[in-house]
């Protein structure tokens, strides 16, 4: 039977097939120029990347004349509408010459590759290259032992030191390198196969990409790739006078980091690139800036950057006001108790529900099966059970009643129950029966949520004078902080003791709690559950509980790679996500030939009932490889696991090695020996990702690298990367997986129809079945667990699109403060958008007196206008108008304060320049000081101006900074609060974006206000030289950089509802109404407890305001 894919390539063609005849004459192209550059010497070599560069910078000289014109006229004109235009003309002009340069690469680059390729060659052929020396090699020679000077000539040599390994340069580049090569350049993502050179492939892109000057980033998922393929490829890059460097060596803000990215290719791990963009975003000045514009990157293993981290955040965060404060191990002894004890219960009732099965009575035993499936899924006694014949269709059947009418009759299964496991969702909910079990009898209202509308009614009856009614209210409102946070770690608590498995999600080392990348096996260090859950684990754990911290800038590697102007990527594994890289990025994937056809055979996979059949099963076939001496990788999906099969192999005496989470940092000696005869090596499956498994001759005889899978991954593309480690550059190989009903995707997503089958065929222990149809059916649930995923990142991508546009509004404000250019533009704007704000708001309620008052508070400026002329005048007649007078009063005072400043600036300067290099000039507006720092030079030369745009950039960045920070917290409230939503059959996403904006309208027209305040009222202290001092170094701020995992919208919303319906079953339990009942849909008023602002509207609507305490019901109609 054909599959849709097999259907469409009938019709439509090979994609693949396609590909390549579309690139196969460029290739040939590039062949063509072989002889050519041969012919060359190798000055004459060199000098074509000189041709190159002169080729280009030919292509885009009229537009740079044209730039400069405009440059030129910006210092010649004093009017902000054009100066604003000039700006947008010479933004339109750097795209049209991005273009144009881009259209010149794609000339260039057949003859570019030759050129590469021939350099590779003659590195190959030639211990020594000798050049004549140019000063680019006179400094290499100094630095690089490659590099020696002799009377002139430069001598390169062909060995040199890779990250700690000695190597002799032994690649030229195949055909179908050449091929990746022009994939990347058109910024498509290249899967190559394991072997392939994907490393080697990639000089092809970033030499071409680096001639125009603008930098490329070649992006890996470690610092060890980073630092071994930077000094890797280094040679071939410097030998034709481009730069190159690794931004992992140096400490972030550096003045050597800052180096690294002017050079000419920069190496880095994805975290280091996205963490400097967001500390570039917070720097004082344009000398702690590092990063340059984003022009091109390759990101190497793409699908683990750009798939796997795509929802991850990237946050820097700084500690708050008692962030140490908690009460993780003070719940502590209540979650141990009440998982304790729900665990002993349900082991009693699994007997139960096994001798219930056994005498025939399947509807009992049914109902205690369930009940302990909701309470302890992954019990091993239980898993084993389900494999047994026909328990698992029996828990289904059951299940399946229960669900029916919308879960109507799951409360009597759950009622015994302390609390309840999703474990699809990774879920877990507190039941009545729990919360009782954790009040206690002592202080049965210890989770109890006050009603807080409610309780405010009371205490306003209670006739107390304004102080003593204060008082009371104030302890309402902190009784209802505790006790909210209180529920929120219990239930982080209950998540980290109930789902949360060490050695499997996380390992314990140094005495901190890591995280285990799911997908690669590898530590994630700096990376921490949010939430407060990591803080959890900590307390489980006993180590060190981190302090809460608060986030200063976030950003996902999603939209960090989306700024890019022209993105592209390699990996062995992409064709799965093909979809995803296309719909998100706008990546297409390309399927480059191997260069000699793939020797390994892949075997169907073989199936078990049981986990320990099927270990045992594993051992027998790894004992008999291994004494083949065939070399045997075995890709485990956990460091249990593999520490398990571990302990098998040592009691059948078979030495080995382990390669896992907790031994990561062996991982490159342990795979340098993975190829020896009879070598055995268990692996996590990252098996190595970045690094090959060579093999000698004798192993390749002995039918090479054998692939033991112990367990299918969710994604397909994991298992393929498992499989990739043999079978590399045509050597032979074979892969198998071993599967058991009781493996986590099998229990979760496809086993009932092959457990169906293996009753029907009556198998017993130990039998195995082994069909492609099996296969295929373990591929299909394993694309439905990809598409889920998929869901889930593409809603979290639209979320962050939200954040993204407002980040991206503040960033580019930011920008313009930070050096200076724009930032009158950016005040005149401000004072338009204010005025025309004040005009509507106080025209519409034809308000003239507070006007008047408006304009006095944020301008400190009075119009001429009157009521009469206030209320015949249109809008935007108002607006021109008072927009006039303010700007010219504002210009009026900056010159005035730079007239006041000047005396004192020429003193110093004139008396002290020597003692003085940057001055501290302090400004107040009465409420407020701020020290404003200038370069005392630059204020004499420009008679003061250079102190004024200092004044400018320093409190528009301050107000904006402190703002942003602020808003941030807000939208990480809004995201979590919207989740409820749902309930009223309403798309979260949809209200998250209407109050996302109406958030950031009132950000903007806050910051608008309070900088054009300061601006306005800020007066500079002229009486005396005591006020000038000089600048020392700012104090570098404490941040934290992490990246958080971050809980999909499903969980945001159970979160929610969790907490919801404790505050409503508490309610109901405690509660005695003292109203009448309200309807959803009946209006009612009701009052601000602390502004005394009354409203009237639906209870539907008026209920979230209710909820957030500050707003009671007075009165229904």
């Amino acid at each position: 039977m054909f599959g849709l894919g097999k259907i469409l390539k009938l019709f439509v063609g090979d994609k693949s097939k396609k590909d390549l005849k579309e690139i196969s004459p460029i290739i040939d192209e590039i062949n063509s120029f072989e002889d050519e550059v041969k012919a060359l010497n190798n000055d004459e070599l060199r000098t074509q990347t000189l041709d190159f560069k002169k080729k280009i910078n030919s292509s885009i000289s009229d537009i740079n004349i044209e730039i400069n014109k405009q440059k030129a006229k910006l210092d010649e004109t004093d009017d902000f509408d054009e100066k604003e235009s000039l700006f947008s003309n010479i933004d339109k002009l750097n795209e049209k010459a991005y273009e144009i340069s881009e259209q010149t690469l794609n000339e260039i680059l057949p003859k570019a590759f030759a050129v590469v390729k021939e350099t590779a060659r003659r590195f190959v052929e030639n211990k020594e290259i000798l050049v004549k020396a140019n000063d680019f090699d006179i400094e290499l020679s100094a630095r690089k032992e490659y590099v020696k000077i002799n009377k002139g000539v430069a001598t390169w040599f062909n060995s040199w030191d890779a990250a700690g390994k000695k190597i002799i340069w032994d690649m030229i580049h195949y055909d179908v390198q050449l091929v990746g090569g022009v994939a990347m350049h058109r910024g498509k993502v290249a899967e190559m196969q394991t072997g392939e050179g994907k490393t080697l492939v990639a000089t092809l892109p970033v030499y071409l990409n680096a001639l125009t000057g603008r930098g490329v980033h070649l992006v890996t998922v470690n610092d060890y790739l980073a630092k071994r393929d930077s000094a890797w490829m280094a040679p071939i890059f410097e030998f034709h006078g481009l730069s190159v460097d690794c931004i992992d060596y140096y400490k972030p803000n550096s003045p050597e980091r800052k180096k690294a990215y002017n050079s000419d290719i920069t190496y880095g791990t994805n975290n280091e690139f996205g963490f400097d963009y967001l500390r570039d975003n917070m720097a004082n000045s344009p000398d702690d800036l590092v990063q340059k514009k984003h022009n091109f990157a390759i990101v190497d293993e793409v699908d683990s950057v750009l798939i796997d981290d795509a929802r991850t955040p990237l946050i820097i965060s700084g500690a708050i006001p008692k962030g140490d404060k908690h009460e993780f191990n003070e719940l502590k002894p209540k979650i141990e108790r009440i998982v304790s004890t729900q665990r002993k219960f349900l082991v009693n009732t699994l007997a139960e529900a096994k001798n219930q099965i056994s005498s025939k009575d399947e509807e009992d035993g049914g109902f205690n099966l369930l009940r302990v499936f909701r309470g302890i899924p992954k019990n091993k006694a239980l898993i084993k059970y389900l494999s047994e014949d026909g328990i698992k269709r029996l828990l289904q059947k059951t299940e399946n009643f229960y669900m029916q009418d919308n879960n109507r009759e799951m409360p009597k299964i759950d009622k015994e129950l302390y609390y309840v496991i999703d474990e699809k969702n990774n879920q877990i909910e507190l039941t009545d029966k729990g919360i009782e079990f954790l009040s206690g009898k002592d202080d049965p209202n210890f989770f109890i949520m006050p009603e807080i509308g409610l309780e405010i009614s009371k205490i306003e009856n209670k006739g107390l004078n304004k102080e003593n009614e204060a008082k009371e209210k104030d302890e309402l409102y902190r009784d209802f902080s505790i006790k909210s946070e209180r529920i929120h770690t219990i239930n982080q608590l209950l998540k980290a003791y109930a789902l949360f498995e060490k050695d499997i999600q996380y390992v314990v080392m140094e005495n901190k709690v890591m995280i285990v990348d799911e997908q690669t096996g590898r530590i994630m260090d700096g990376r921490r559950y949010s939430d407060g859950l990591h803080q959890a684990i900590e307390a489980k754990e006993n180590v060190k509980i981190e302090a809460a911290t608060q986030t200063f800038a976030t950003i996902t590697l999603q939209n960090y790679f989306r700024m890019y102007n022209k993105l592209s990527g390699m990996t062995g594994t992409a064709v799965t996500e093909a979809g995803e890289l296309w719909e998100i990025y706008k990546l297409d994937v390309m399927e480059i030939p191997t260069n000699r056809p793939i020797q390994r055979k892949d075997k169907q996979d073989l199936i078990y009932k049981t986990k320990r059949e099927k270990y045992n099963a594993v051992i027998d076939e790894v004992t008999e490889l291994s004494r083949s001496g065939r070399p045997v990788l075995i890709g485990t999906t956990s460091v249990e696991i593999s520490e398990l099969l571990g302990r098998m192999l040592k009691i059948r005496k078979i030495p080995h090695n382990i390669l896992n989470a907790k031994l990561h940092k062996k991982e490159s000696d342990i795979v340098a020996e993975a190829g020896k005869p009879g070598q055995v090596t268990i692996a996590t499956n990252m098996a190595g990702r970045g690094t090959d498994i060579k093999l000698s001759e004798e192993v390749k005889g002995n039918g090479g690298l054998a692939i033991v899978g112990t367990e299918r991954h969710d994604s397909r593309r994991v298992d393929r990367q498992l499989r990739g480690r043999s079978g590399r550059q045509g050597d032979p190989g074979s892969s198998q997986f071993y599967v058991s009903l009781e493996d986590n995707l099998m229990r979760l997503f496809g086993a009932e129809k092959i457990a169906k089958m293996m009753d029907r065929m009556g198998l017993k222990e130990g039998e195995v079945i082994q069909h492609s149809m099996i296969t295929d059916s373990i591929e299909r649930a394993q694309k439905k667990v990809e598409e889920n995923n998929f869901g889930i990142r593409k809603r979290l991508l639209e979320y962050d699109d939200v954040m993204n546009a407002q980040r991206e509004v503040i960033y580019r404000r930011r920008n313009n403060s930070l050096f200076g250019e724009r930032l009158r533009i950016d005040v005149s704007n401000m004072i338009y958008d204010t005025c025309e704000n004040i005009v509507i708001s106080n025209k519409s309620i034809n308000d003239f007196k507070n006007f008047e008052f408006e304009l006095i508070r944020y301008f400190s400026v009075t119009t001429e206008l009157d009521s009469d002329d206030f209320e015949s005048m249109a809008e935007k007649e108002i607006t021109d108008k008072i927009y006039t007078i303010v700007l010219k009063h504002y210009l009026r005072k900056i010159e005035n304060n730079a007239n006041l400043a000047f005396p004192v600036i020429k003193h110093v300067y004139e008396k002290q320049r020597e003692k003085y290099k940057r001055i501290v000039v302090p400004f107040s507006d009465g409420i407020k000081s701020l020290q404003v720092i200038t370069d005392l030079e630059k204020a004499y030369n420009s008679n003061g101006d250079q102190l004024v745009t200092d004044f400018e950039k320093n409190i528009s960045l301050a107000i904006l900074d402190n703002s942003w920070k602020t808003h941030l917290r807000k939208m990480d409230e809004l995201k979590q609060s919207v989740q409820l939503a749902v309930h009223e059959q309403k798309d979260p996403l949809l209200i998250y974006k209407f109050e996302a904006f109406e958030l950031f309208k009132s950000l903007i027209d806050s910051v608008n206000k309070e900088i054009l305040s300061f601006l306005f009222k800020a007066e500079i202290a002229t009486d005396s030289n005591k006020n000038v001092k000089e600048a020392t170094s700012r104090k570098p701020m404490s941040m934290n950089t992490s990246k958080d995992e971050i809980p999909n919208t499903e969980q945001l919303r159970q979160r929610s509802r969790a907490i919801i319906n404790q505050q409503r079953n508490e309610t109901v339990e405690t509660v005695i109404r003292t109203q009448p009942k309200v309807g959803r849909n009946d209006k009612v008023t009701i009052k601000n407890v602390k502004t005394s602002e009354t409203k009237e509207l639906k209870f539907k609507h008026a209920e979230k305001l209710i909820n957030g305490g500050d707003w009671m019901i007075i009165g229904n109609n």
